[in-house]
């Protein structure tokens, strides 16, 4: 019999096949031979997101694609999203891009807002923030292929990431000691970038099957004890509330302790620093 994460991989190549059509819950369990009810709950217990959010922001994906990389009418690219309209198209976009479709083709930089799962058929589970911080290490140049994997599962929680000009920056963040990742057998499941003496936070990325796990809370702590001589409040950025396009990000930084600071707009994309008190350091670390 199959594994709950080897139906939801099923359901992903399936959804991945047939990105192109009409894709709904009904087709979808009729396809893998599910029921509706246990295929919903499977899927949002192991990634954390609806079938419908997934399929959503897969299509907006390619549709951006096409924006940028051919010719084809907007309208053409609205009914392969599985629009009917180009007003209709058009408003979810803009929610999730904060650019009409034709700014974004004007603009000329394609970014995914969903790239697609790739999950590990036999994860481990540790609901413990302690078991995990024991397994956080200092990032090393030969890992960079491993946290490259775990990119394309976390580029929701990063708006306008230009892969090239991150892999530059990550092997600073190498170099320096200010990279931490943990790993689960070969597969990168969580990895933090942060600044020992600003107190930021440059990127904080959790594998989706693992993030019930308490791993961001173990990143946390952490970087803290990397940081302990720290006198400024540790800062990091992240999706406005009310953003159509946050899968959860926003919420597991509060739930950490983050509270709200100065609203930003990062390469044209508006967002909002979130900081942890120097005072509230000790109790979360």
């Amino acid at each position: 019999m199959q594994s709950a994460t080897g139906n939801v991989i099923t359901v992903i190549n399936y959804i991945e096949e047939h990105l192109n059509e009409t894709l709904d819950l009904d087709r979808i369990a009729n396809a893998v031979h599910y029921s509706k009810y246990h295929l919903h709950r499977m899927f949002v217990h192991e990634i954390g997101i609806t079938i419908h959010d997934y399929v959503q922001r897969r299509k907006l994906t390619e549709a951006a694609k096409l924006l940028i990389f051919s010719d084809q009418p907007i309208m053409e690219i609205a009914l392969l999203a599985g629009y009917e309209s180009q007003q209709a198209f058009t408003a979810i976009f803009k929610e999730m891009y904060k650019k009409t479709p034709n700014r974004y083709r004007k603009d000329e930089e394609f970014y995914p807002l969903q790239l697609r799962y790739v999950l590990n058929n036999s994860p481990m589970k540790f609901e413990k923030a302690a078991f995990w911080q024991k397994q956080i290490v200092f990032a090393t140049l030969d890992d960079i292929p491993d946290w490259m994997s775990l990119l394309p599962l976390v580029i929701d929680g990063f708006p306008y990431l230009d892969e090239r000009q991150y892999v530059t920056k990550l092997q600073e963040s190498i170099d320096h000691k200010r990279a931490l990742i943990l790993k689960d057998a070969d597969t990168a499941v969580g990895a933090m970038a942060f600044h020992e003496k600003t107190g930021g936070i440059d990127f904080l990325g959790v594998h989706p099957q693992y993030r019930k796990q308490g791993i961001a809370k173990a990143f946390i702590r952490r970087a803290l004890e990397e940081c302990r001589d720290i006198d400024k409040d540790v800062s990091i950025t992240t999706f406005r509330e009310g953003d159509k396009a946050d899968t959860g990000y926003r919420d597991t930084l509060k739930k950490l302790g983050f509270t709200e600071a100065d609203l930003l707009v990062e390469f044209g994309y508006p967002t909002q620093r979130l900081i942890l008190k120097k005072e509230n350091l000790e109790e979360t670390g």
